[in-house]
Parts: C-alpha cells; sequence; structure tokens
C-alpha cells in the first residue's frame, strides 16, 4: 500500500497554502514526492468557486464582512476560519480510483467514520456533497484535479467563531444550513474528550488507510523547505 506524507501546520494563510498545494500537486504529478496529505487551520476568509457566481452567492450582503478569494477548485462559496480544520489531499488517484464522485464518496466515508468514532453520526444529504447532522452541513468539500492529482479538499467544521460560517449561504445553501459540532451541541467524545482540531485528526488519520488507501507516515511540521 502506498504510504502517505502528513504535513501538519498550525495556522497558515489560505493565499500561501493554496500557492503550496499548486507546487505540491505538480511534483505529485512528476513523482518527486509521495501522495500528501495537509492538515492545516486559516485565519478567516470565505473562498469562491465558480459555482458561486451560478449560485447567486456574490450579491450575499453578508460576504463584504469577509475577506474573499476567487479559487479553482469545484463548489461554490466556502468559510475558512479558526474552529475548523482544512485537510488538503494531494493525491495521485490511480486506475480504478479515477472518478470524482468515487473520490468525494471516499472523503465523505472518511470523516463520517472519524466523527463516528467521536460517537456523532454524520450522514450524506442530496442537496449538497459533504458530511451532514441533524439537517445541517458542518463539512465541505471541493477538489480540483491535474492529471488525476487531487488539490483543494474538505473543511470541518467543529468550533467556528458563532454565526460566522453561518450567516453565509455557503455553497448556495440558505444562510445558517452551515455550522459547527459545537453550535449543534456536540462539544465531547463519548470517553469526555474536547472535539477539538487534535481530537479531530487523531480519528481522521485512524481512519486514513481505510478510506484512502493510503499509509499515513508520522506527521511533520509545516515548513517552507517541505513544500519549495
Amino acid at each position: 500500500m502506498r504510504p502517505l506524507r502528513i504535513l501538519r501546520a498550525d495556522v497558515e494563510s489560505h493565499e500561501v497554502v493554496d500557492d503550496a498545494m499548486a507546487s505540491l500537486q505538480q511534483q505529485r504529478i512528476d513523482n518527486k514526492i509521495p501522495d500528501t496529505l495537509i492538515l492545516v487551520q486559516h485565519p478567516e476568509v470565505v473562498t469562491l468557486g465558480p459555482k458561486a457566481e451560478r449560485d447567486g452567492a456574490l450579491e450575499d450582503p453578508a460576504l463584504h464582512d469577509y475577506p474573499t478569494r476567487v479559487v479553482d477548485r469545484g463548489g461554490g462559496m466556502t468559510y475558512h476560519g479558526p474552529g475548523q480544520l482544512v485537510v488538503y489531499p494531494i493525491i495521485k488517484w490511480q486506475v480504478g480510483e479515477q472518478s470524482v464522485r468515487s473520490i468525494i464518496n471516499r472523503l465523505e466515508d472518511w470523516v463520517m467514520n472519524a466523527l463516528a468514532d467521536c460517537g456523532i453520526e454524520g450522514y450524506r444529504d442530496e442537496r449538497m456533497m459533504g458530511v451532514w447532522l441533524e439537517e445541517h452541513k458542518v463539512c465541505s468539500i471541493g477538489l480540483a484535479f491535474k492529471h488525476w492529482v487531487s488539490r483543494h479538499g474538505l473543511a470541518l467544521n467543529y468550533n467556528t467563531n458563532l454565526n460566522r460560517v453561518e450567516a453565509l449561504s455557503c455553497c448556495g445553501l440558505p444562510a445558517g444550513m452551515t455550522t459547527s459540532l459545537q453550535a449543534l451541541g456536540h462539544t465531547h467524545d463519548l470517553e469526555g474528550a474536547i472535539l477539538d482540531r487534535e481530537r479531530l485528526e487523531q480519528a481522521l488519520l485512524v481512519h486514513a488507510e481505510q478510506y484512502l488507501e493510503r499509509v499515513p507516515m508520522h506527521p511533520e511540521a509545516w515548513s517552507v523547505e517541505l513544500v519549495a
């Protein structure tokens, strides 16, 4: 089974990580690096994929309250900020894996099973890809591909600042439909541990081999040298 390199950043700007992803994607295409997973948190920013204009999201008056960036992933408007774990898979998907829907389903299954470890039963909803809980979306997914190497990824809201993500019509959904685990009352796992970034990273990495079919390596701390 292929190795999966883990790069863990603390808080990095979306712009810095977006540039790094482009570099890593090309390196992966050229077989200069193994499949790589970036774990990170961003300062507050709203990213706008091509679907945002079609959804009319650019006309959302609430959007004027946020810094924004236009991105080339699939999907529409996505919130990033404190209290959110962002996971970017720079993975070369092999023959037999090369289906966008199948890859998105893998990521959904991965998140749902990580949440199940914490006593939370997430699910899919036909209204929008991602992971849902109690009629609300708590995890967004949007990818871009080049030669079947993925870029961008998923954003799991565990304790975002009150009413920041809820104020937006994310991915064309009504305002308030996207929220966080804590806003829905899920603050601890079954053993009483706080549902913070560390706990969710741990749950995801435990299931990475099963759902990504790659073996996670020991996490490395993010540095410029690792992505140059």
